[in-house]
């Protein structure tokens, strides 16, 4: 599977974009090879026609498997990754395999960039992967399929084909600028990213319709989906507007909202707009979208619903952790201070 994406990767063709990481080798921004919704459509084809002759549920009925034989390759790699000749060593041996000694690697002239390739894959399983669970989910129920895991795959699937369209925003993101290259990275961005983000549906594809009445039926598919949207919406555009900013410093992000910073030397930090609201508001945003699908269900008493929701909940409470702390650095203790004073609140405004 990953070898036949990798091959689709770079067969198919791809823009070329500089991105926010700075090749120390040349002094420019690093150039990326784009092509991700490309890869998605063409494995999307493919799997809707069972072109390669496995039935559309296959991929759900596998999900251990791939997840068992995943892990064993994500930690093959990051031995490669890690203790390749010319990899300095940074930290521990247990840090090395788990947190990566190098942040980029690229092969066949940078056409092919090891993080991206984690991402392509990764977003491109996460909509098969739940795409696959609703179709066994069909196969077993019928007529008394629960509607919501039909959402819940439309759900991950415009999720995903979101972030190929704005595949480049990608470039100016934690992962891509901050993240080395070890087993954290590579099995999040291959298992956990892939396969593991459809955990709920692993206990909920086993249940029908909840039996709603009508009202109730349409309260509830109307209001996780407009949830959905809503968190989505504070994510996509909390990320554009950094995006933007650090693009092109002096414009208005969608024309309207003017931008505000605080110099830190030859760095800005934004601080209008949604990143004047709270200093990870984009993290709010994925925990909306994560209490949707939580909800999506309709079975909400049911411990498996909430898999998704608590781990973005507990992914984004320690990653902003380690947010301040690097923004401390980067930025100056003293700036950082002084936008921590502007903008009080940390992710929920008015909260915390």
């Amino acid at each position: 599977m990953c070898a036949a994406f990798l091959a689709i990767q770079l067969a198919l063709p791809g823009r070329w974009v500089p991105g926010y990481v700075v090749d120390p080798g040349t002094g420019a921004p690093r150039r990326y090879r784009l092509n991700g919704i490309l890869v998605f459509a063409l494995a999307a084809v493919v799997w809707a026609f069972e072109l390669t002759g496995m039935p559309r549920d296959w991929f759900y009925r596998s999900s251990a498997y791939a997840v068992a034989g995943g892990t064993v390759l994500a930690a093959i790699l990051t031995l490669a990754a890690v203790y390749l000749p010319g990899r300095p060593r940074t930290r521990s041996v247990i840090g090395d395999l788990w947190g990566g000694r190098v942040q980029e690697i690229a092969f066949f002239g940078n056409r092919f960039d090891v993080k991206m390739y984690l991402y392509v894959v990764g977003g491109t399983m996460l909509s098969l992967n739940a795409m696959s669970g609703a179709a066994w989910h069909y196969q077993r129920f019928g007529a008394d399929a629960n509607p919501g895991v039909f959402l819940y795959a439309a759900f991950f699937t415009f999720y995903v084909l979101d972030y190929f369209v704005f595949e480049r925003v990608q470039l100016y993101t934690y992962d891509l600028i901050h993240e080395k290259l070890g087993f954290k990275l590579l099995w999040g961005g291959l298992i956990v990213y892939g396969w593991l983000f459809i955990l709920p549906l692993w206990g909920m594809a086993a249940h029908p319709d909840p039996g709603f009445p009508a009202g109730w039926a349409d309260f509830w598919l109307i209001g996780t989906g407009a949830l959905f949207l809503f968190g989505w919406g504070i994510s996509r555009g909390a990320n554009l507007q950094k995006y933007s900013f650090k693009r092109w410093p002096e414009r208005k992000f969608l024309g309207l909202i003017e931008p505000e910073y605080i110099e830190a030397g030859e760095r800005r930090i934004l601080c209008s707009g949604l990143w004047g609201v709270a200093r990870h508001f984009n993290y709010l945003g994925e925990g909306f979208l994560a209490l949707s699908i939580a909800l999506v269900f309709g079975h909400f008493a049911n411990p498996w619903a909430w898999t998704y929701f608590v781990f973005i909940v507990t992914l984004f409470t320690c990653r902003q952790i380690e947010d301040e702390a690097y923004c401390a650095e980067k930025y100056g203790a003293g700036k950082w201070a002084e936008y921590r004073a502007r903008v009080k609140y940390r992710i929920v405004p008015g909260l915390w």
